[in-house]
């Protein structure tokens, strides 16, 4: 990390539903950390009102208090997202997140721009009714969400949860001529950690590290019966991809269509969307441990 200097840095913006649950704090953290990366902005997102009528306040908190943490205090732009999901497919829901993506979209003679989105699609797909000429930049959205493919979708009935917070967002980005990276749900399921490697390797990086893994064990015991000592950090391939667009195994597929259950409708001639099938762990959490425990000993120097 230090006196690491990249001629050429990837321009990102990441979008992040960040109280969600607790696995998109580390995936912010990894890409704060990673210096070929330059981190336009981060837009907090809803996550629906199943769980609170507040999400985007709290994901905006939770954005915060993880600078705050990192001492990062205005130095990251943060402009916030969508309160809440697009009312109908011609009906952008604007917000301050929705022009910065277009502002960097926009921006002439600039590297490509990765957007990536750790929620919902809805600020996404809001900056393209707002602006439809981004579709024909050089930009990758890189989304978390959706159910597998070839038989591995949805088995009860209920669509993946990041797809379930915005199903009309997801439609119009999918059959827009947008470059899509997809992470689905059977997918970012190989992002599994356990207790034992972080109180190892992230609890004792400092004020940032110790908080990572405290909210993420306090979530599983909220949230779920019986003994477990491990959680899918599914966010994190988003950052992986965009140090290593390769660290998994992909396959080109016509953009599907979301049915309401979140099952997929392949009817309309979509252009093709990279789908990916597997992904590369180790890669991106020793990225990500090596990358922490350096900023955690040069705060302590």
């Amino acid at each position: 990390m230090a006196g690491r200097i990249f001629s050429h840095r990837r321009r990102v913006i990441i979008n992040s539903d960040a109280k969600n649950e607790a696995d998109d704090q580390f995936a912010i953290v990894h890409a704060l950390l990673s210096p070929s990366l330059d981190i336009r902005g981060l837009i907090p997102a809803h996550f629906g009102n199943r769980r609170t009528r507040h999400s985007l306040e709290e994901s905006r908190a939770e954005i915060e208090l993880l600078l705050r943490l990192m001492k990062l205090e205005g130095q990251v732009p943060v402009a916030d997202g969508a309160p809440y999901a697009l009312p109908d497919a011609g009906t952008p829901v604007p917000s301050p997140g929705a022009e910065l993506i277009i502002e960097e979209a926009m921006r002439e003679g600039a590297e490509p721009l990765y957007v990536a989105f750790l929620g919902p699609l809805t600020d996404m797909a809001s900056a393209l009714l707002l602006e439809p000429r981004i579709a024909e930049r050089d930009v990758t959205v890189i989304w978390i969400g959706g159910g597998g493919y070839d038989g591995r979708g949805p088995q009860d009935g209920r669509p993946e949860f990041n797809l379930s917070n915005d199903i009309v967002a997801a439609n119009l980005v999918f059959s827009s001529a947008l470059k899509v990276w997809q992470v689905p749900a059977p997918t970012y399921r190989m992002m599994a950690v356990g207790y034992a490697e972080l109180d190892a390797k992230v609890a004792p990086c400092g004020e940032i590290g110790e908080y990572l893994v405290r909210q993420l064990v306090e979530w599983n015991e909220r949230r779920h019966r019986g003994s477990i000592e491990f959680r899918v950090l599914g966010d994190s391939p988003a950052i992986g991809l965009m140090l290593h667009p390769d660290c998994g195994t992909w396959v080109e597929r016509p953009a599907p269509n979301f049915r309401y259950d979140g099952t997929l409708d392949f009817s309309s001639a979509n252009r093709p969307i990279r789908t990916y099938d597997s992904i590369d762990a180790r890669f991106i959490h020793e990225d990500f441990f090596a990358k922490l425990r350096a900023f955690a000993d040069g705060a302590g120097r």
